[in-house]
């Protein structure tokens, strides 16, 4: 199979799809791979390193997209290069699409095979394509939030970890899931005063037996919410409704009762965020200010460590390439329910049901496609 590599162009945005090393391993399975030039400068690899590892190097994306029959990325087409692809194309990367309509819509005009890395599933019911990136967004949303939290940032001055005779900063982290779990060990590492809230009775027994007495499990209802996020200095958005839209679980009014120069993270933006305040936002401008509440919504937090995020992406994401590229995608996903899990969108029609229910498409199942 002829595999595509463009160079990542959202915003501030430096991982990369295929690392030399995934795609030496691609080559030896007798697959071509085209790179576009400096896609990999992100993580300390340059052409070089992927002529080495048997790629051959491309001036455009426009060359990528024209040749390639996969197209191997990290973050959601933009339009520029959604208006590239066509019809039957595989386009292999993170979608997000049920809070974005119009990548939706021009992904099923294209008619292109589109698997999303993060409806792919396991034995356990996870979501492993994702579950790495949950890790690194969680772990950094709160050394975003401690940043955001400086009074030259317009936070409320609080150091999370406090001092010898001064309390520590009070983290609420909404959702005890992969990325809750991480901010946890994050904001308990910096000796923060730490509460999650869950609904999920095995999770709160899970994070207690964990955790012990450096964090507090709490129950996830109305009043409970209500009483942690207004006394929290930080408060992470860390739920996830796979392939879903995020529910709105912190509204506009109960933001406007936060502290003045509280921090709030929405780790959620992806899927539309998990606050009622959340606009997307970039690592050029990651903040704004609502209420006096400092929100900071990156929608690709894991882009600012490209080389932790770009490796441990393709640790999992490249056992699923190689059969795609080795079986065709068809067979790949006959072969593989979980795999059959990732498609969206196949020949103009929507085969992810929660997309289709949240934009109001007709659902097509994956393997009627």
């Amino acid at each position: 199979m002829f595999i595509g590599v463009p160079k990542e162009i959202k915003n501030h945005e430096y991982r990369v799809g295929l690392t030399p090393e995934s795609v030496a391993e691609l080559v030896s399975h007798g697959h071509n791979v085209i790179v576009e030039t400096n896609a990999g400068t992100g993580i300390g690899a340059d052409d070089d390193a992927y002529r080495a590892a048997g790629a051959e190097i491309a001036e455009t994306a426009a060359d990528i997209f024209a040749n390639a029959e996969m197209i191997v990325k990290v973050k959601e087409p933009q339009a520029v290069e959604r208006a590239m692809l066509r019809e039957g194309q595989i386009l292999y990367t993170y979608l997000h699409l049920a809070p974005d309509p119009e990548q939706t819509k021009d992904l099923v005009d294209s008619g292109a095979v589109c698997i999303a890395y993060e409806t792919v599933t396991d034995d356990n019911g996870g979501l492993p394509l994702l579950k790495p990136m949950s890790q690194v967004a969680g772990r950094m949303s709160i050394q975003a939030g401690a940043g955001a939290l400086e009074k030259a940032k317009g936070g409320l001055g609080v150091l999370l970890g406090g001092v010898p005779g001064v309390k520590p900063g009070k983290v609420v982290i909404i959702g005890g899931g992969v990325v809750g779990f991480n901010a946890a060990q994050m904001a308990v590492g910096l000796h923060a005063d730490v509460t999650i809230l869950d609904r999920n009775p095995a999770v709160l027994e899970k994070l207690e037996n964990h955790f012990e007495a450096s964090a507090k499990g709490v129950y996830s209802t109305k009043a409970a919410l209500e009483e942690e996020v207004t006394n929290a200095d930080l408060v992470v958005g860390a739920v996830l409704i796979p392939g879903a839209a995020a529910p709105k679980l912190v509204t506009r009014e109960l933001i406007s009762k936060m502290k003045p120069g509280a921090v709030v993270v929405d780790v959620a933006i992806d899927q539309g965020g998990c606050f009622e305040t959340s606009k997307a936002t970039t690592h050029a401008e990651p903040t704004y200010v609502v209420d006096d509440v400092v929100h900071y919504c990156v929608a690709n937090m894991p882009g600012a460590v490209a080389r932790t995020s770009t490796y441990a992406l393709n640790n999992v994401t490249l056992p699923h390439a190689l059969a795609i590229a080795n079986n065709g995608w068809k067979q790949a996903l006959a072969d593989n329910r979980h795999l059959m899990n990732g498609l969206n969108v196949a020949h103009g029609k929507v085969t992810y049901k929660a997309v289709a229910d949240d934009l109001g498409y007709e659902f097509v199942a994956p393997e009627l496609c």
